[in-house]
C-alpha cells in the first residue's frame, strides 16, 4: 500500500468526492480543498507527496496556484484542463507541472500519471561511489543524490521531478546529440504524443536556471534539426 499524501483542489464537491473515495481505496491519504485558501491551509497542515491541481477554479486560479506551488513547496504537481488544447498543457508545463490530463478523465489514467510522477520524485538506488556525487552544469551545481540544484551562492533553485529527470539524461550523456524522442524515452514512462513540445518548454526552463546567458546557451546546445546536447566543457 502507498503511504502518498495526495491534495485534491477542485471547486466541483462531485469531483473532490469521486476523486478522494477512488484514490483512497488505492493506498494513498488524501486530502481535498475548493480553493486556493483553503489549499494554503492543508499545505500548512501537512504537505503533501502531490497536487492534483484544477486549472479552471474561481478566483486565484490554477495556474496562479502552481506558480505558488513551485516556488513555496516541494511536491508533485498534476495539472487538470478543461480541454485538450494545446495551449492549457503548454501554459501548465511552463509554470511548473510535472503531468497534466483532461475533463473528463479515466481514473485509472489519472491513477497511473499520479503513480508516475510520484515514481520520479522519489530518489533513484545508485551506486555507493555515486552516493555524494555532486557536479557542475553550467553557473549551477547539482546533487544528484539529494536531487538539489544551487546557484553560485548556495541558493536552492527549485527543480519539477520532469526538470530532474531531463537534466540527469544530459549529464548521462555528454557530447551527445539527444533527440526529442530519445528524452522522451530517457525522462517518460508512457507514450507521448509524436509532436509533443513539453521537451522544448522544459529546455528553456533549464537554460534560464543553469546557463549563464539562456539566450545564447552553451551548456544545452540546440543540434538545428536533430535534437540537443549537452556540453561540459561549457560549465567550467
Amino acid at each position: 500500500m502507498s503511504e502518498n499524501r495526495l491534495l485534491i483542489v477542485d471547486d466541483d464537491p462531485v469531483v473532490r468526492r469521486m476523486l478522494v473515495e477512488y484514490l483512497s481505496g488505492h493506498g494513498f491519504e488524501v486530502a481535498e480543498a475548493d480553493s486556493g485558501a483553503a489549499m494554503r491551509e492543508r499545505l500548512q497542515a501537512a504537505p503533501p507527496d502531490l497536487v492534483l491541481l484544477d486549472l479552471g477554479l474561481p478566483g486565484e486560479d490554477g495556474l496562479t496556484l502552481a506558480r505558488y506551488l513551485r516556488e513555496h513547496h516541494d511536491c508533485g504537481i498534476v495539472m487538470v484542463t478543461g480541454t485538450a488544447g494545446t495551449v492549457d498543457r503548454i501554459v501548465g508545463l511552463e509554470v511548473g507541472a510535472d503531468d497534466y490530463i483532461a475533463k473528463p478523465f479515466e481514473p485509472r489514467e489519472l491513477l497511473a500519471r499520479i503513480k508516475s510522477v510520484l515514481r520520479r520524485l522519489q530518489p533513484a538506488a545508485k551506486p555507493r561511489s555515486q552516493e555524494n556525487r555532486r557536479l557542475r552544469v553550467g553557473r549551477c551545481e547539482i546533487d544528484l543524490a539529494a536531487r538539489r540544484l544551487t546557484d553560485g551562492d548556495g541558493r536552492d533553485v527549485a527543480l519539477t521531478a520532469m526538470e530532474f529527470d531531463l537534466l540527469k539524461a544530459f549529464l548521462d550523456h555528454p557530447n551527445q546529440v539527444l533527440s526529442r524522442d530519445r528524452l522522451l524515452n530517457l525522462t517518460r514512462d508512457r507514450d507521448w504524443e509524436p509532436f509533443d513540445r513539453s521537451i522544448d518548454i522544459r529546455i528553456t526552463r533549464l537554460r534560464r536556471k543553469i546557463e549563464p546567458d539562456p539566450e545564447n546557451p552553451r551548456v544545452i546546445q540546440t543540434v538545428r534539426g536533430a535534437g540537443y546536447m549537452y556540453v561540459p566543457a561549457a560549465s567550467d
